[in-house]
Formats: C-alpha cells, structure tokens, sequence
C-alpha cells in the first residue's frame, strides 16, 4: 500500500493521509534513523563535519518531513483514529530520539569534529550546529550515569504522554460544551456579524436559531457585546473552568493532575541534570542569563505599570456604576463595560473597523507591505493538496523572481481545530549539495469565517495576529542558513524568538500599510482618516490593564518552575493567588481556573518562558522606531537579499552583541511610547525613565552544582534542557516547534 507520508515531495499529499498510514511511515523512518546513526557512529566513518553532522540532519529530516504534516493535522484536523495514531507515533519518537540524545557514540563522533586542526575553517553556521549539538548532548543527558540516565529517558516519556493530553483535554472540553438560543433577545447587543457565527455554527449542529460554543470567536462576541449579563456569566464561567475540577464539566477533563505530575518531573529533570530548578534549567539557553534577573525584569514592570492600571480599574468602575446601573463590577462584565467606555471614550468600536477588514483585501494588502519591505512576492499556484476546503497555499518568490519558500495559510475557526493562533514547519531550508530543500510554514489562526454572501470580516485584533503569525513565518522562510538545526527560527534564543512577530504587528498601526490592507468591503472606500485618528487615540486603551494581564501570566509561570517544592507539591492555585496579589487590579472569582487551559506552559515551549513575549516587545519596540526613522513614508528600495535586511535585525545584534546582558544593553528604549505608558511609569529594569540604556551586570550563568556531578551529572553542563532538532517532546521538555501567540488583546480582556 501506498504511503504518502513516505513521499519525500516538496509537499505532503494532505489528502490522502489517513490515520493508518502514520505508525508504519513513522515507524519505517525511525528505523531509518537508528541505521544512519549506526553507519555513522562505525569506525571507518571519517569524523568530519560532512560525515557526522550533515549525515544526522539529513536522517532528521527525512523523519521531520514524515512528523510535520502528522503533528500539525493533530492540531488541525483532530479525529479519535488520528489522536490514537499521533500518540502512538509521538511515543515511539519520544523513545528513540531521547536515546539518541544520550548515545555516547555519536556524541564522540560530534566531539571530534570540533576538534579537528580545521574546525575553525567551517562555516559560521556548521561551527554553530556543531556546539549546539554538543549542547544539546549535554541537556539529554548523554554524562549520565544509571540509574539516572535510564530515569531521564522515563521522565522525556511521560512529559510527552502529559503534554499531549493536556492540550487534547482542552480541546475536548472546549468542544464539549455549548449553548442553544432559540430566542434571539437574549443576543441584544451582539452586532449582526457576530450572530451571523452563532447561527452558522447551529445550522453546523443541525439547530435552529443560534448555536454559543467556546470557539474564541463566540466567546469574544459573547463577552464583549452581548447585554444578557446571565449569559455573559455562563459563558465566562465555561470558558474559565475548562479542562478543571470548577465549571459546567467539572473533573470530566480535569488537568489538575497533569499539571502536578508535569511540575515534579521538570524539576526532577532538572536536577538530574545538576540545576536548581526547572526555571534555572529553561533559561540556560536562552538570552536571559537567570531567574534573578528575568525576575527583577517583570517585579520592575509590574511596580510601573500598576498605578496605570488602579487608574483604569476605578475609570471603568465609575463608569460601569453610573453608565451601566453596574455598581458590583465581575469578571464577566470587565469586557463588556471596557468596550462600552471605548465607545463613549473615543467614539469607536470595533463594529465600525470589521468592515474595513475583509480577510481577502486584508492578505492582498499583508502581501503587498512583503513586496516592498522584503522584495518577495506571494503567488497562489493552485492545485496544492490540502487538509480542508477552506485552506490556501502560496509561493513565495524572491525579487529576482526564484521560489524560495511556501506557506499554508488555515485562518476560519472550526470543530477539531485546537485554539489560537500558531506558526509552525512543514519544510525547513535544508542544502544537501546539489539540491536545496525550500522552506514551507504553516500560518494557523482561528477567525470567525465568512457569511453564506460576505467575506470574513476581522477585527483590528486579528488583524495584528495574523501580522504577528505572518513575523514568525517571514522568521522561518527568509533564512539564508542551510542548515535546519541553526536556521530560522531554531536558530535563536528562545526568548528572543517573539521579535519578528511582535515587530510586524507594528505595521497593523501604520498608515501606509493601512492604505493597503483597508478597503470597506461593501463600498471599497479607505479607512477614512478621522477614523484612523481614533483608532491611534484609542490604541492605549486600557493598556495597563493589559500589561498587567500578561506580567500576571509571566511571574506565574516563571515561580511555579522557580519555586518548586517536592515536600508542598506545585502550590498551582496558591501560588496563582500569591502573583495575583502583587500584580492584579481585577480579581477573579476564586472558582476560575485559568492554568488548567494555559496551554502555553504546560503543552507548548513556553515552560518557564513566557516572559518572552514582554522581553521580546523591547527588542521590536526599538527595532520598528528605528526601521520607521529610517523608511518614514517612502518605501526602502527592494533588498536583493531579504533575510540579510530584516528590519528587526539590529536591535537583536545590539541585544546579543552585550554579551546575554553583561555590562550592558546597548540599545535605547522605545517601550515607553510602543505601550503608551508614560515615561515615569514606563521604566523598565537597566533603563532609565529617558528611555537610554543604564549599565546591568548580572550574575553569570550558572554550573551545576558538585552534589549533581556526583549524582552523575557532567561537571562541564552548562545549559539546560533542549529539544532535539527535529523539535519533538524528546527531552524533559515541551516540544519547541509551535510558535503560539497569546489571544488578541481584547480577547485576553475578554476572557480573562
């Protein structure tokens, strides 16, 4: 029988996977694998870099080229057959790629290309693959003595199966519930585009009248617009218990246990490994050089950005008492007040710009802004197989007219599809000499879809996710890196990893890029410019409130590793009640449940990293005020290299050129104004109130202690935990290949 996850194409064959063809491909390229690193590993294989490294990442890729379509159907596309199948397979992987990151042989055979009289004539990314996959030996545990060595393989198994049914969980318990309306005065308020999704998504049902669900679509209509207060608490109320012990399914797919059993095996993890912490571990190879200082980075943000947000919180209040008949402010009401406020604030709600934002005038315009920022060029083939109706395939090609990369954009909401929005592989570039694998990424979001007669409108939300997403792809598709294990997006610090995507949302502010992605979608008129200039005075709405959601999000995550204890356990709710203490404005109900569903942490690459987002904000903040001096209103002439032009290169060079923070950050702050955060409130740790650059001089990164090495631990171990290149669970770590974005900032608001 034909499998087509054999096929070595420079696309998969969507169509015709089935969940049966995944075990025997997976199984065939595993075995493939373990050959190849048998071949290499043999006496007579020269140790050269063409022999040992090139010869692994090509058995790696061939194994990814088989894993990329089954992970990213999973995610898409679920089913009972493929869950099944994707678990297995996912195990199976987990099994072998952590034993190779401990074969002693292999790890020999890298050695010994570093240390080569000619390693210094490599080439700067060969140079770079090789001490990454030192590294990356030394994060598996390839030093390891029994029976800590055999443990450490165990506890790379369980996160898998862990992590993997964390996210199904709150999939399913998003699936599972949901809410007929028969009478539509209990939508007042909703606008007609947002009942047009409810209607649709009951006649999917094979309902009458509206059909609520916790596709993010309804429940940011629901929560931001809909008057009916019971119902704004119910759906609150579903959205924030799933997949816990509270709620409407209360304990049917409760993750309380999973997160319990993910904490204690991270920390034990790392300290087999000869780190304190799980926290210690994730930094070491990241840019932050300690828990100390990324700590010191967020308590600074939170002690300037919490006078904003007591002025918001008693604004909206007041507001909400003498507008609204609201005197008890709830969770369930914040949205929907906030937006009524914006309104009567700014004269604006997001009714009035959906119009101006129909999805397929928004991606004409998006790839108009690539044509003249980056000289490339998005053209739609057609005939590309794909794994739904609604999904489109582009090219992409350079300015001298060559393809150079692909995409898959899959943007409408749906059922079995997980939630948010994600960049992810299908190809990484990849030159084995004569031939070069082009690089091809998927763009997911989930969107509300288009009517039975009109195109998908967005929000201005959505529209700065897809920018976002798209930052992460231009990331991945415009590397001149040859090579998978340093190009691209693996080829950067994982909290340096959010700047392109935080750079390109820029661009949804802009007036120039609005002129292309605007266009009225019944009269094909511009975003007038008196709407526009609402939109710039509300573009700080409510922005402590924000920062403060996320700084709550970033200390929860980086404590829960930080501060593990075996005796007390995870401390998951207490400890959320401690951050919310010295962070939050707005409390929560003590029933919310919000970690059992922070997928982010618990089943995607952001353990102990979601700081990344606030850290990466600083970096796009400077790189986009630069790159605006620089471009102003006239557009740069077309770069014949793109990947060497990224905008928000310099301000990462600045970054990584001090050293990961020693002696200082040699770049001017641009944060203060990007977040509307006034200068006295806007400092961050290491820059003064001016926004200038202030000397830091961190602690040094950390050895493991003597205890660890005589546990079995190398005395050498200096990082901490990473995957294995082809990004899978396959260590004691989440995989690292999904690049989620947090929800839209009105849909953080809103289902808070």
């Amino acid at each position: 029988m034909h499998n087509p996850l054999l096929d070595d194409a420079a696309l998969p064959d969507f169509a015709a996977i089935r969940p049966e063809h995944v075990l025997p491909a997976v199984q065939a390229r595993l075995d493939a694998l373990e050959a190849g690193i048998a071949a290499i590993v043999a006496p007579d294989t020269p140790r050269d870099f063409t022999h040992v490294l090139l010869a692994e990442e090509r058995l790696q890729q061939a194994l990814a080229r088989t894993w990329a379509p089954v992970a990213h159907l999973h995610a898409v596309a679920d089913t009972a057959e493929l869950r099944a199948a994707y678990a297995e397979a996912e195990q199976r992987m987990t099994k072998v790629q952590a034993r190779l990151g401990q074969h002693r042989g292999l790890h020999e055979a890298v050695r010994a290309v570093r240390e080569r009289a000619d390693f210094a004539q490599l080439g700067a990314a060969e140079r770079a693959l090789v001490e990454h996959t030192l590294r990356d030996f030394r994060l598996s545990g390839v030093a390891l003595e029994e029976p800590a060595r055999t443990r450490f393989r165990a506890i790379a198994q369980e996160l898998s199966q862990l992590g993997t049914g964390f996210e199904e969980a709150v999939l399913d318990a998003g699936e599972a519930w949901h809410e007929h309306v028969t009478d539509e005065r209990d939508l007042d308020g909703l606008p007609p585009s947002a009942r047009d999704i409810l209607a649709s998504y009951a006649r999917e049902a094979g309902l009458d009248g509206f059909l609520i669900t916790l596709r993010q679509p309804a429940v940011q209509a629901v929560l931001t617009h809909a008057d009916n207060r019971a119902l704004r608490e119910r759906v609150y109320w579903a959205w924030n218990t799933r997949a816990s012990d509270q709620g409407p399914q209360a304990g049917e797919y409760d993750n309380s246990a999973r997160i319990a059993q993910i904490l204690a095996l991270r920390h034990e993890a790392a300290q087999l490994l000869g780190f304190a912490d799980a926290a210690e571990l994730s930094l070491a190879d990241k840019m932050a050089p300690d828990v100390a200082t990324v700590r010191a980075f967020l308590d600074d943000l939170v002690q300037r950005a919490r006078p904003r947000g007591r002025e918001e919180r008693e604004a909206l209040r007041a507001y909400a008492a003498a507008e609204l008949a609201l005197p008890n402010l709830e969770s369930w009401d914040v949205a929907w007040a906030a937006e009524k406020l914006r309104a009567a604030r700014h004269a604006l709600d997001e009714e009035q710009l959906k119009p101006y934002f129909p999805l397929p005038q928004v991606l004409d315009g998006l790839f108009a802004i690539l044509a003249r920022v980056f000289g490339i060029s998005l053209r739609e083939p057609g005939g590309a197989s794909v794994w739904h109706p609604d999904v489109r395939y582009a090219q992409v090609f350079d300015a001298d007219g060559r393809l150079r990369a692909g995409i898959y954009l899959d943007l409408y909401a749906r059922r079995g599809k997980r939630g948010g929005a994600w960049m992810d592989v299908c190809r990484s570039r990849f030159r084995d000499a004569p031939d070069t694998q082009p690089p091809v990424a998927f763009l997911t979001c989930n969107f509300a879809p288009p009517g039975r007669a009109a195109p998908a409108l967005l929000t201005h939300d959505d529209v700065q996710t897809l920018f976002h997403e798209m930052g992460h792809v231009l990331h991945h598709l415009l590397t001149e890196v040859d090579l998978p294990g340093v190009g691209g997006i693996d080829g950067v610090e994982w909290d340096a990893v959010e700047l392109p995507s935080q750079f390109m949302e820029n661009f949804a502010w802009q007036r120039e890029a609005l002129d292309l992605i605007a266009r009225h979608c019944q009269t094909h008129q511009p975003l007038p410019a008196e709407l526009y200039q609402r939109m710039l005075d509300a573009r700080h709405f409510h922005a402590g409130l924000h920062l403060l959601r996320q700084l709550e999000f970033a200390l929860y995550d980086l404590r829960l590793h930080a501060e593990y204890d075996v005796a007390r356990g995870p401390r998951t709710l207490e400890l959320l009640a401690e951050v919310r203490r010295s962070v939050a404005v707005l409390t929560p109900p003590a029933w919310q449940r919000f970690p059992q569903a922070f997928t982010h942490i618990f089943a995607g690459g952001y353990a102990a990293g979601y700081y990344g987002y606030l850290w990466a904000e600083v970096l796009a903040a400077d790189a986009f005020a630069r790159f605006a001096e620089r471009a102003c209103s006239t557009p740069p002439p077309v770069p014949r290299s793109a990947a060497r032009s990224w905008p928000w290169a310099p301000a990462a060079q600045r970054w990584r050129a001090s050293a990961r923070f020693a002696d200082a950050i040699p770049i001017r702050c641009r944060y203060c104004a990007a977040t509307g955060l006034p200068p006295e409130h806007g400092a961050l740790a290491g820059f003064g109130a001016d926004g200038v650059a202030l000397t830091i001089t961190p602690a040094p990164k950390r050895e493991p202690s003597a205890s660890a090495s005589a546990a079995g631990a190398s005395p050498s171990c200096q990082k901490g935990l990473a995957a294995r290149r082809i990004a899978l669970r396959t260590s004691a770590w989440p995989r690292r290949s999904r690049r989620a974005v947090p929800a839209s900032e009105r849909a953080r608001r809103a289902c808070r």
